[in-house]
C-alpha cells in the first residue's frame, strides 16, 4: 500500500496492493493496523450508486466533522474535496481526483472538508467509510457550481438533486 499526501494538508490518496490474474483481482479494501496513520476510527460504511452524469456535493456534517475513505467498486468517477476549515491556509480552495474500478485507489478526507462527486462512467457504485454516524441536524453543504469556489467539473448539464440545487452559496455558511 502506498499513501499520497495531496495538496490540501491531511487529504491523502492510497493506493492499495492489487493482484490481478486471469480471474480477476484480490484487494485488501480495508484493514485497521495499516491505515492508523490516517488517524480515524472509522465507525459508518456507506454505499452510493448514481448514473452517469450525477454529481453529489458539497457536503460536510458540521461539528463534530466526519472524515471519510473512499473508493469506488464499479465504474468512474471525479471527486472533489474543499478545505473548509477558516484557519486553513488553503480555505475554499478544492482539489478533484479520478477514482475507478481499475486502479481502487482510496480518498482520505479528513475533518474540515466537504466531499463531492460527478460520475463518468455509465455508473457508479460508491462505497466509503465515516468516522462518525450519520446526522440529519450537522448535516451541511454549500453549492457544487459556485463560483466562488471554482470548482472544474469535468462535464456538462449535470444530474443534480433538488436539495444540491437549493443549498447556499459557500460565503452565505458561517466558518467558524
Amino acid at each position: 500500500m502506498e499513501i499520497k499526501e495531496l495538496s490540501l494538508k491531511g487529504a491523502k490518496l492510497i493506493k492499495p496492493l492489487v493482484h490481478w490474474d486471469s480471474r480477476g483481482f484480490f484487494l485488501e479494501s480495508f484493514q485497521e493496523e495499516r491505515y492508523q496513520d490516517l488517524k480515524s476510527r472509522f465507525v459508518q460504511d456507506n454505499h452510493s450508486f448514481s448514473k452517469k452524469g450525477v454529481i453529489r456535493g458539497m457536503h460536510f456534517q458540521a461539528d463534530p466533522g466526519q472524515a471519510k475513505l473512499v473508493r469506488v467498486a464499479i465504474g468512474k468517477i471525479y471527486d472533489v474535496i474543499v478545505d473548509i476549515r477558516p484557519d486553513s491556509p488553503t480555505f475554499g480552495k478544492w482539489q478533484g481526483i479520478t477514482l475507478d474500478d481499475q486502479e481502487h485507489q482510496q480518498l482520505f478526507i479528513p475533518v474540515g472538508f466537504a466531499h463531492g462527486f460527478c460520475v463518468l462512467s455509465d455508473e457508479a457504485h460508491v462505497l466509503y467509510k465515516t468516522s462518525t454516524l450519520f446526522c440529519a441536524e450537522t448535516e451541511r453543504g454549500f453549492r457544487f457550481d459556485d463560483p466562488e469556489v471554482g470548482i472544474e467539473w469535468p462535464l456538462k448539464d449535470p444530474i443534480v438533486s433538488e436539495r444540491d440545487q437549493n443549498t447556499p452559496y459557500f460565503y452565505e455558511l458561517r466558518w467558524s
